[in-house]
């Protein structure tokens, strides 16, 4: 009878402590999709309904070919170069500027002097700056009346000019990407742990190895993370490529092209897809690579 009646009494304490664990951990719930229903509302909103439409949009038949929009992205010349040249200066510009800022950012986070600070303003100063006004800066620079085109027909009586081709939207390209690795190098030197760096030279190893052993592997998921950022801010950039000539044969001017000039919309569509889709396996596989640290400074 006593081990009769203690049975139930164990069940009934055992079913009170779960009550009491489990209020706690639906309460949580509750909590985190509150959290989160803000963002999932905007997500769906402005991302997930429209980009779903964009991709069936791309499906639909091109108005120029008849077909498919994806096919003919596929079968025809034009688009395949815009693809390839916009891939091939955004990752020379994304490598070019993490060669360059990578060691300036390397400098300024170990030295400090004085003006060190009103230099590091200056330095990334063109992140304020939007991408027409990069771009009437490449043709100052670069254009018919800018400084180099002055100087050369002064000095050879001919006007040298790059400001409308692919040399002018590289330049216009790695002046603002030039800021975003500086910024990204120096947080990540700063978070560097320097006795490493002692350690390897108590051990021997010159500057050289120092910094291909310790430094660069050190920073290397930053490295990573800000060229891939780059790249893809440069596969997407329209106000620079549009401001210096609208016959660059890259992919937003073309979007803009068949969306504007033609009313193409599917193309358009399709394109945009394209880009995107371009876009995020370059961010993914750079995610991995850096071991999920993409974005972060260290």
């Amino acid at each position: 009878m006593k081990a009769a009646s203690k049975q139930p009494l164990g069940a009934a304490s055992f079913s009170t402590r779960w009550m009491v664990l489990a209020v706690p951990v639906r309460h949580k719930s509750f909590v985190a999709v509150l959290a989160l229903m803000p963002a999932l509302i905007v997500f769906c909103a402005f991302w997930l309904l429209p980009f779903s439409r964009l991709i069936l949009m791309g499906a639909e038949a091109d108005r120029s070919s008849g077909v498919s929009a994806y096919l003919t992205i596929l079968t025809h010349r034009q688009y395949l170069i815009s693809i390839v040249t916009t891939v091939g200066i955004s990752l020379v510009v994304s490598l070019t500027a993490v060669a360059i800022a990578g060691f300036v950012g390397f400098f300024l986070a170990r030295q400090h002097f004085w003006g060190k600070a009103v230099l590091v303003a200056i330095l990334t100063f063109p992140l304020a700056f939007p991408g027409v006004v990069v771009g009437f800066l490449v043709i100052m620079l670069g254009g018919r009346q800018g400084a180099l085109a002055q100087s050369s027909l002064w000095l050879f009586g001919e006007r040298w000019v790059f400001a409308y081709s692919l040399a002018g939207l590289f330049i216009g390209y790695l002046y603002f990407s030039i800021p975003r690795v500086i910024t990204t190098v120096m947080a990540a030197c700063d978070n560097l742990d320097q006795s490493l760096e002692e350690a390897a030279r108590s051990l021997g190893a010159n500057t050289w190895q120092v910094t291909k052993d310790v430094i660069v592997p050190g920073i290397a998921p930053a490295l990573l993370s800000t060229g891939a950022i780059c790249f893809a801010t440069s596969m997407g950039a329209f106000g620079t490529a549009f401001t210096l000539g609208t016959r660059l044969n890259i992919l937003p001017l073309n979007i803009y092209g068949e969306f504007t000039n033609y009313a193409n919309f599917a193309m358009a569509a399709a394109l945009s897809v394209v880009l995107g889709a371009i876009t995020w396996i370059a961010l993914s596989i750079a995610r991995r690579l850096a071991g999920g640290n993409l974005g972060a400074s260290a």
